[in-house]
């Protein structure tokens, strides 16, 4: 593509962020690496919902501005980070998609070996530890784990995603807020169940026929639904799950039981989901 068409691609992007309430108001910021000096960006203070292509700016690998009427974002030495680490990474997005972010912010680590789709697309997400952003600290703190996956929890903050195309680290997005999403309406209905180590055993193999790569790869002998492969490296941020624990597999107690196995009594089940739903249309104003 030629440039202009380029920063079409990342107002296209922006638009789908802003809809699908990834950025709200100023939020997020996109960019696309043009060769091995320039990477287009997008600008501080203006919606991702609204960008036309002469918004968008254009910065060398240290994030001195060379061109745009507006001012480049101040996180883009997080992108920055990325391209330098990974020389086949073309495209980066950076935002707070909802469920997502509530990982960020309760410091949960993701499950691993749910759902096949995130094995394959995703693996491992790791969770970076908090720095301020728009500092080259914030922008460290994605070095202990970027050479390893294509999607990132920012704690406390929100997500960074990248990929040989923008549009694909776009849909890693995507991917990566439906699964928490996922797993915050399992949660409430009692219980997650996992892969057991053959069924992910076999999802790797599939994987690998399709030529992704995956961080436990590097690892044949590790447990595949064990503790994350990123614990260990230098700088790397280690998190205990809690919500999320593998071995706390009982149900959430809706305070009576039907004696089966100690599943949660039906009645209560749907008692439980039903406040819930009322609660949040009455919050709505419904």
């Amino acid at each position: 593509m030629n440039e202009h068409k380029l920063k079409e691609q990342i107002c296209e992007i922006g638009r789908r962020l802003y809809a699908k309430g990834f950025a709200a108001a100023n939020d997020g910021n996109i960019t696309i690496r043009l060769n091995d000096r320039e990477v287009l960006c997008t600008p501080t203070m203006v919606s991702k919902g609204y960008l036309k292509p002469e918004d968008i700016c254009k910065v060398d690998y240290e994030g001195k501005q060379l061109a745009g009427t507006k001012k480049r974002t101040s996180e883009v030495l997080l992108h920055l980070a990325v391209y330098k680490a990974r020389p086949d990474v073309m495209g980066c997005v950076h935002c707070h998609p909802p469920h997502a972010t509530a990982f960020a912010v309760a410091q949960e680590p993701i499950p691993k070996c749910v759902l096949p789709e995130v094995e394959v697309f995703l693996g491992e997400v790791p969770i970076a530890e908090y720095e301020t952003p728009g500092t080259q600290k914030f922008a460290d703190c994605v070095l202990p784990y970027v050479r390893d996956c294509n999607t990132i929890i920012l704690a406390n903050h929100g997500t960074v995603t990248f990929g040989p195309d923008l549009e694909k680290a776009y849909f890693n997005t995507e991917i990566i807020d439906a699964y928490c999403k996922i797993l915050i309406l399992a949660r409430q209905l009692g219980r997650v169940n996992y892969f057991s180590e053959a069924q992910t055993r076999e999802l790797m193999g599939f994987k690998k026929r399709l030529g992704y790569d995956d961080v436990r790869f590097k690892n044949p002998d590790c447990e595949l639904c064990g503790p994350s492969t990123f614990n260990g490296p230098t700088g790397a941020y280690e998190l205990e799950p809690k919500a999320f624990a593998r071995d706390d597999d009982a149900p959430v107690s809706y305070h009576t039981t039907n004696g089966r196995n100690g599943a949660p009594d039906t009645d209560d089940l749907v008692r439980a989901i039903t406040d819930q739903v009322m609660a949040a249309l009455n919050g709505a104003g419904v």
